[in-house]
């Protein structure tokens, strides 16, 4: 069953169209929504330990004026994100680039994977890419990266690290529930360094999910494709879930404007500070 769970996780990696849903419960909550998903899940098999997780670190880029950011805040009806990931200790796992974006309502990803020490900046500012991929659809990732950032001048803005529990449907095409808390960020304008050295500033406060939740809040996913399972349905009306819109790049941005200010500080933020 593991085996068969890699390989359909596998064929999702490099292009995915799915439907994804965010709430912010408290951490308290995690274990009774574990148990009433038993029947219909099993934990993601690139996790370890009891609760089974992994570390997450992600360089998020954007333009000098924020604009991915701002189209995010502002929900532009199609807009996309560009980020670099690695997963566990910075050299444990190779670095992907992803394109997620959002058409519509739906998310479409792809992904990239790279050897670790072969990721450089170079490769995207470079018109020669010395890489290998595993397959044609991995190397249109990298291309559609690659251009993507090099038409909007995408820059280092922000590292984001997190431990995400995570589980998949055993049952379903396609249906993931993890678990995000631990949130973390780092400004920073280095491509590789992945938070060496810097100071990690927590992102789960109510301050800055900006909701008066009263608690620190893990951010739970619902991942699916057009159909969402009756477990899934199930689940949101048994624990009376309400959905919300929880970025976390834009959350650390707004949270490190907030009191490091700035020429890009919106003007409501500024009153705020006021």
């Amino acid at each position: 069953m593991i085996a068969e769970l890699q390989k359909r996780k596998a064929s999702y990696a490099v292009q995915l169209d799915r439907h994804e849903a965010k709430y912010v419960i408290p951490k308290s909550m995690i274990p009774e929504i574990v148990e009433f998903i038993e029947p219909f899940c099993q934990p993601d098999p690139h996790s370890t330990g009891t609760p089974p997780e992994y570390v997450i670190t992600t360089l998020q880029l954007d333009t000098p004026d924020y604009a991915l950011h701002y189209a995010k805040e502002r929900e532009a009806l199609n807009r996309f994100k560009l980020r670099v990931r690695t997963y566990g200790e910075p050299g444990d796992a190779p670095v992907f680039l992803e394109v997620k974006k959002k058409l519509k309502g739906v998310i479409v990803k792809s992904r990239t994977r790279i050897p670790f020490d072969e990721w450089r900046p170079e490769l995207i500012s470079e018109l020669y890419c010395p890489l290998s991929f595993a397959s044609a659809r991995e190397e249109m990732g990298f291309l559609e990266f690659k251009r993507l950032a090099r038409e909007i001048g995408a820059r280092p803005v922000l590292w984001i690290r997190y431990t995400r529990e995570s589980y998949f449907s055993h049952n379903d095409e396609y249906a993931r529930i993890s678990f995000d808390r631990r949130l973390l960020y780092q400004p920073t304008s280095s491509w590789n360094n992945w938070g060496a050295g810097g100071r990690w500033i927590p992102v789960d406060s109510t301050l800055a999910q900006r909701k008066s939740f009263g608690f620190s809040g893990v951010v739970l996913e619902l991942k699916t494709l057009s159909d969402v399972p009756r477990w899934m349905i199930d689940l949101v009306r048994h624990f009376g879930l309400e959905r919300t819109g929880n970025c976390k790049y834009c959350n650390a941005v707004w949270q490190e404007s907030l009191f490091g200010g700035g020429p890009l500080t919106p003007g409501y933020e500024q009153a705020w500070r006021l």
